[in-house]
């Protein structure tokens, strides 16, 4: 028995380390931009390539008030967890500011990974409220939905009126479970 579980400790611990690799060998960026305006590029570029590869996205970015974009997140965790990253907010295709996004979790998890995200914002009402609030956690406040197949197939510019509207992508690693429900966002300047 005993032998099993160190086993499987070192399985987990090389299956951990393979997915760092891969992320440095592949060339992944995460966490911070140097700059203020690499930040905006890299997050031009991201809500460009989430536009190209996602219908809902393309036609919900383009009535949208806002859309905050996170291009590079990391996230890491045994039993407990974090992940970290920073995004440029857009207003009318323009940077209107940056923000940090932090958030921990626990429970059964393990692993690396890298994502991005984009939060999109339908009415002036919510994108208010994000500019206005300190600190901004997702899953409190104002109501925001995860697009997934499932959801994405029912949206379309006539049902979409108003909200937050959450868009995850470009995930690269190995980690059981991704969400950003309990992400705590931030302002920053750069």
């Amino acid at each position: 028995m005993r032998e099993s579980g160190v086993r499987e400790k070192t399985h987990t611990v090389g299956l951990l380390a393979l997915a760092v690799l891969t992320m440095v060998l592949g060339g992944t960026r995460v966490g911070f931009a140097e700059s203020g305006a690499e930040l905006s590029r890299d997050g031009a570029v991201a809500l460009g390539k989430l536009r190209e590869s996602n219908l809902v996205a393309k036609k919900l970015a383009s009535t949208a008030k806002g859309a905050l974009v996170f291009p590079n997140i990391l996230k890491a965790g045994f039993l407990f967890g974090g992940q970290i990253g920073d995004g440029v907010l857009f207003k009318q295709g323009n940077t209107a500011g940056y923000y940090n996004s932090v958030g921990a979790s626990y429970g059964l998890q393990a692993g690396i990974q890298a994502f991005g995200y984009a939060l999109l914002f339908m009415d002036n009402e919510s994108l208010a409220k994000f500019e206005n609030s300190s600190g901004f956690e997702i899953g409190v406040g104002p109501s925001i939905v995860v697009v997934d197949e499932g959801v994405g197939k029912s949206l379309s510019t006539t049902t979409v009126r108003d909200g937050i509207y959450a868009f995850i992508f470009d995930q690269k690693g190995l980690m059981a479970g991704l969400g950003i429900q309990g992400s705590k966002i931030t302002r920053i300047s750069k």
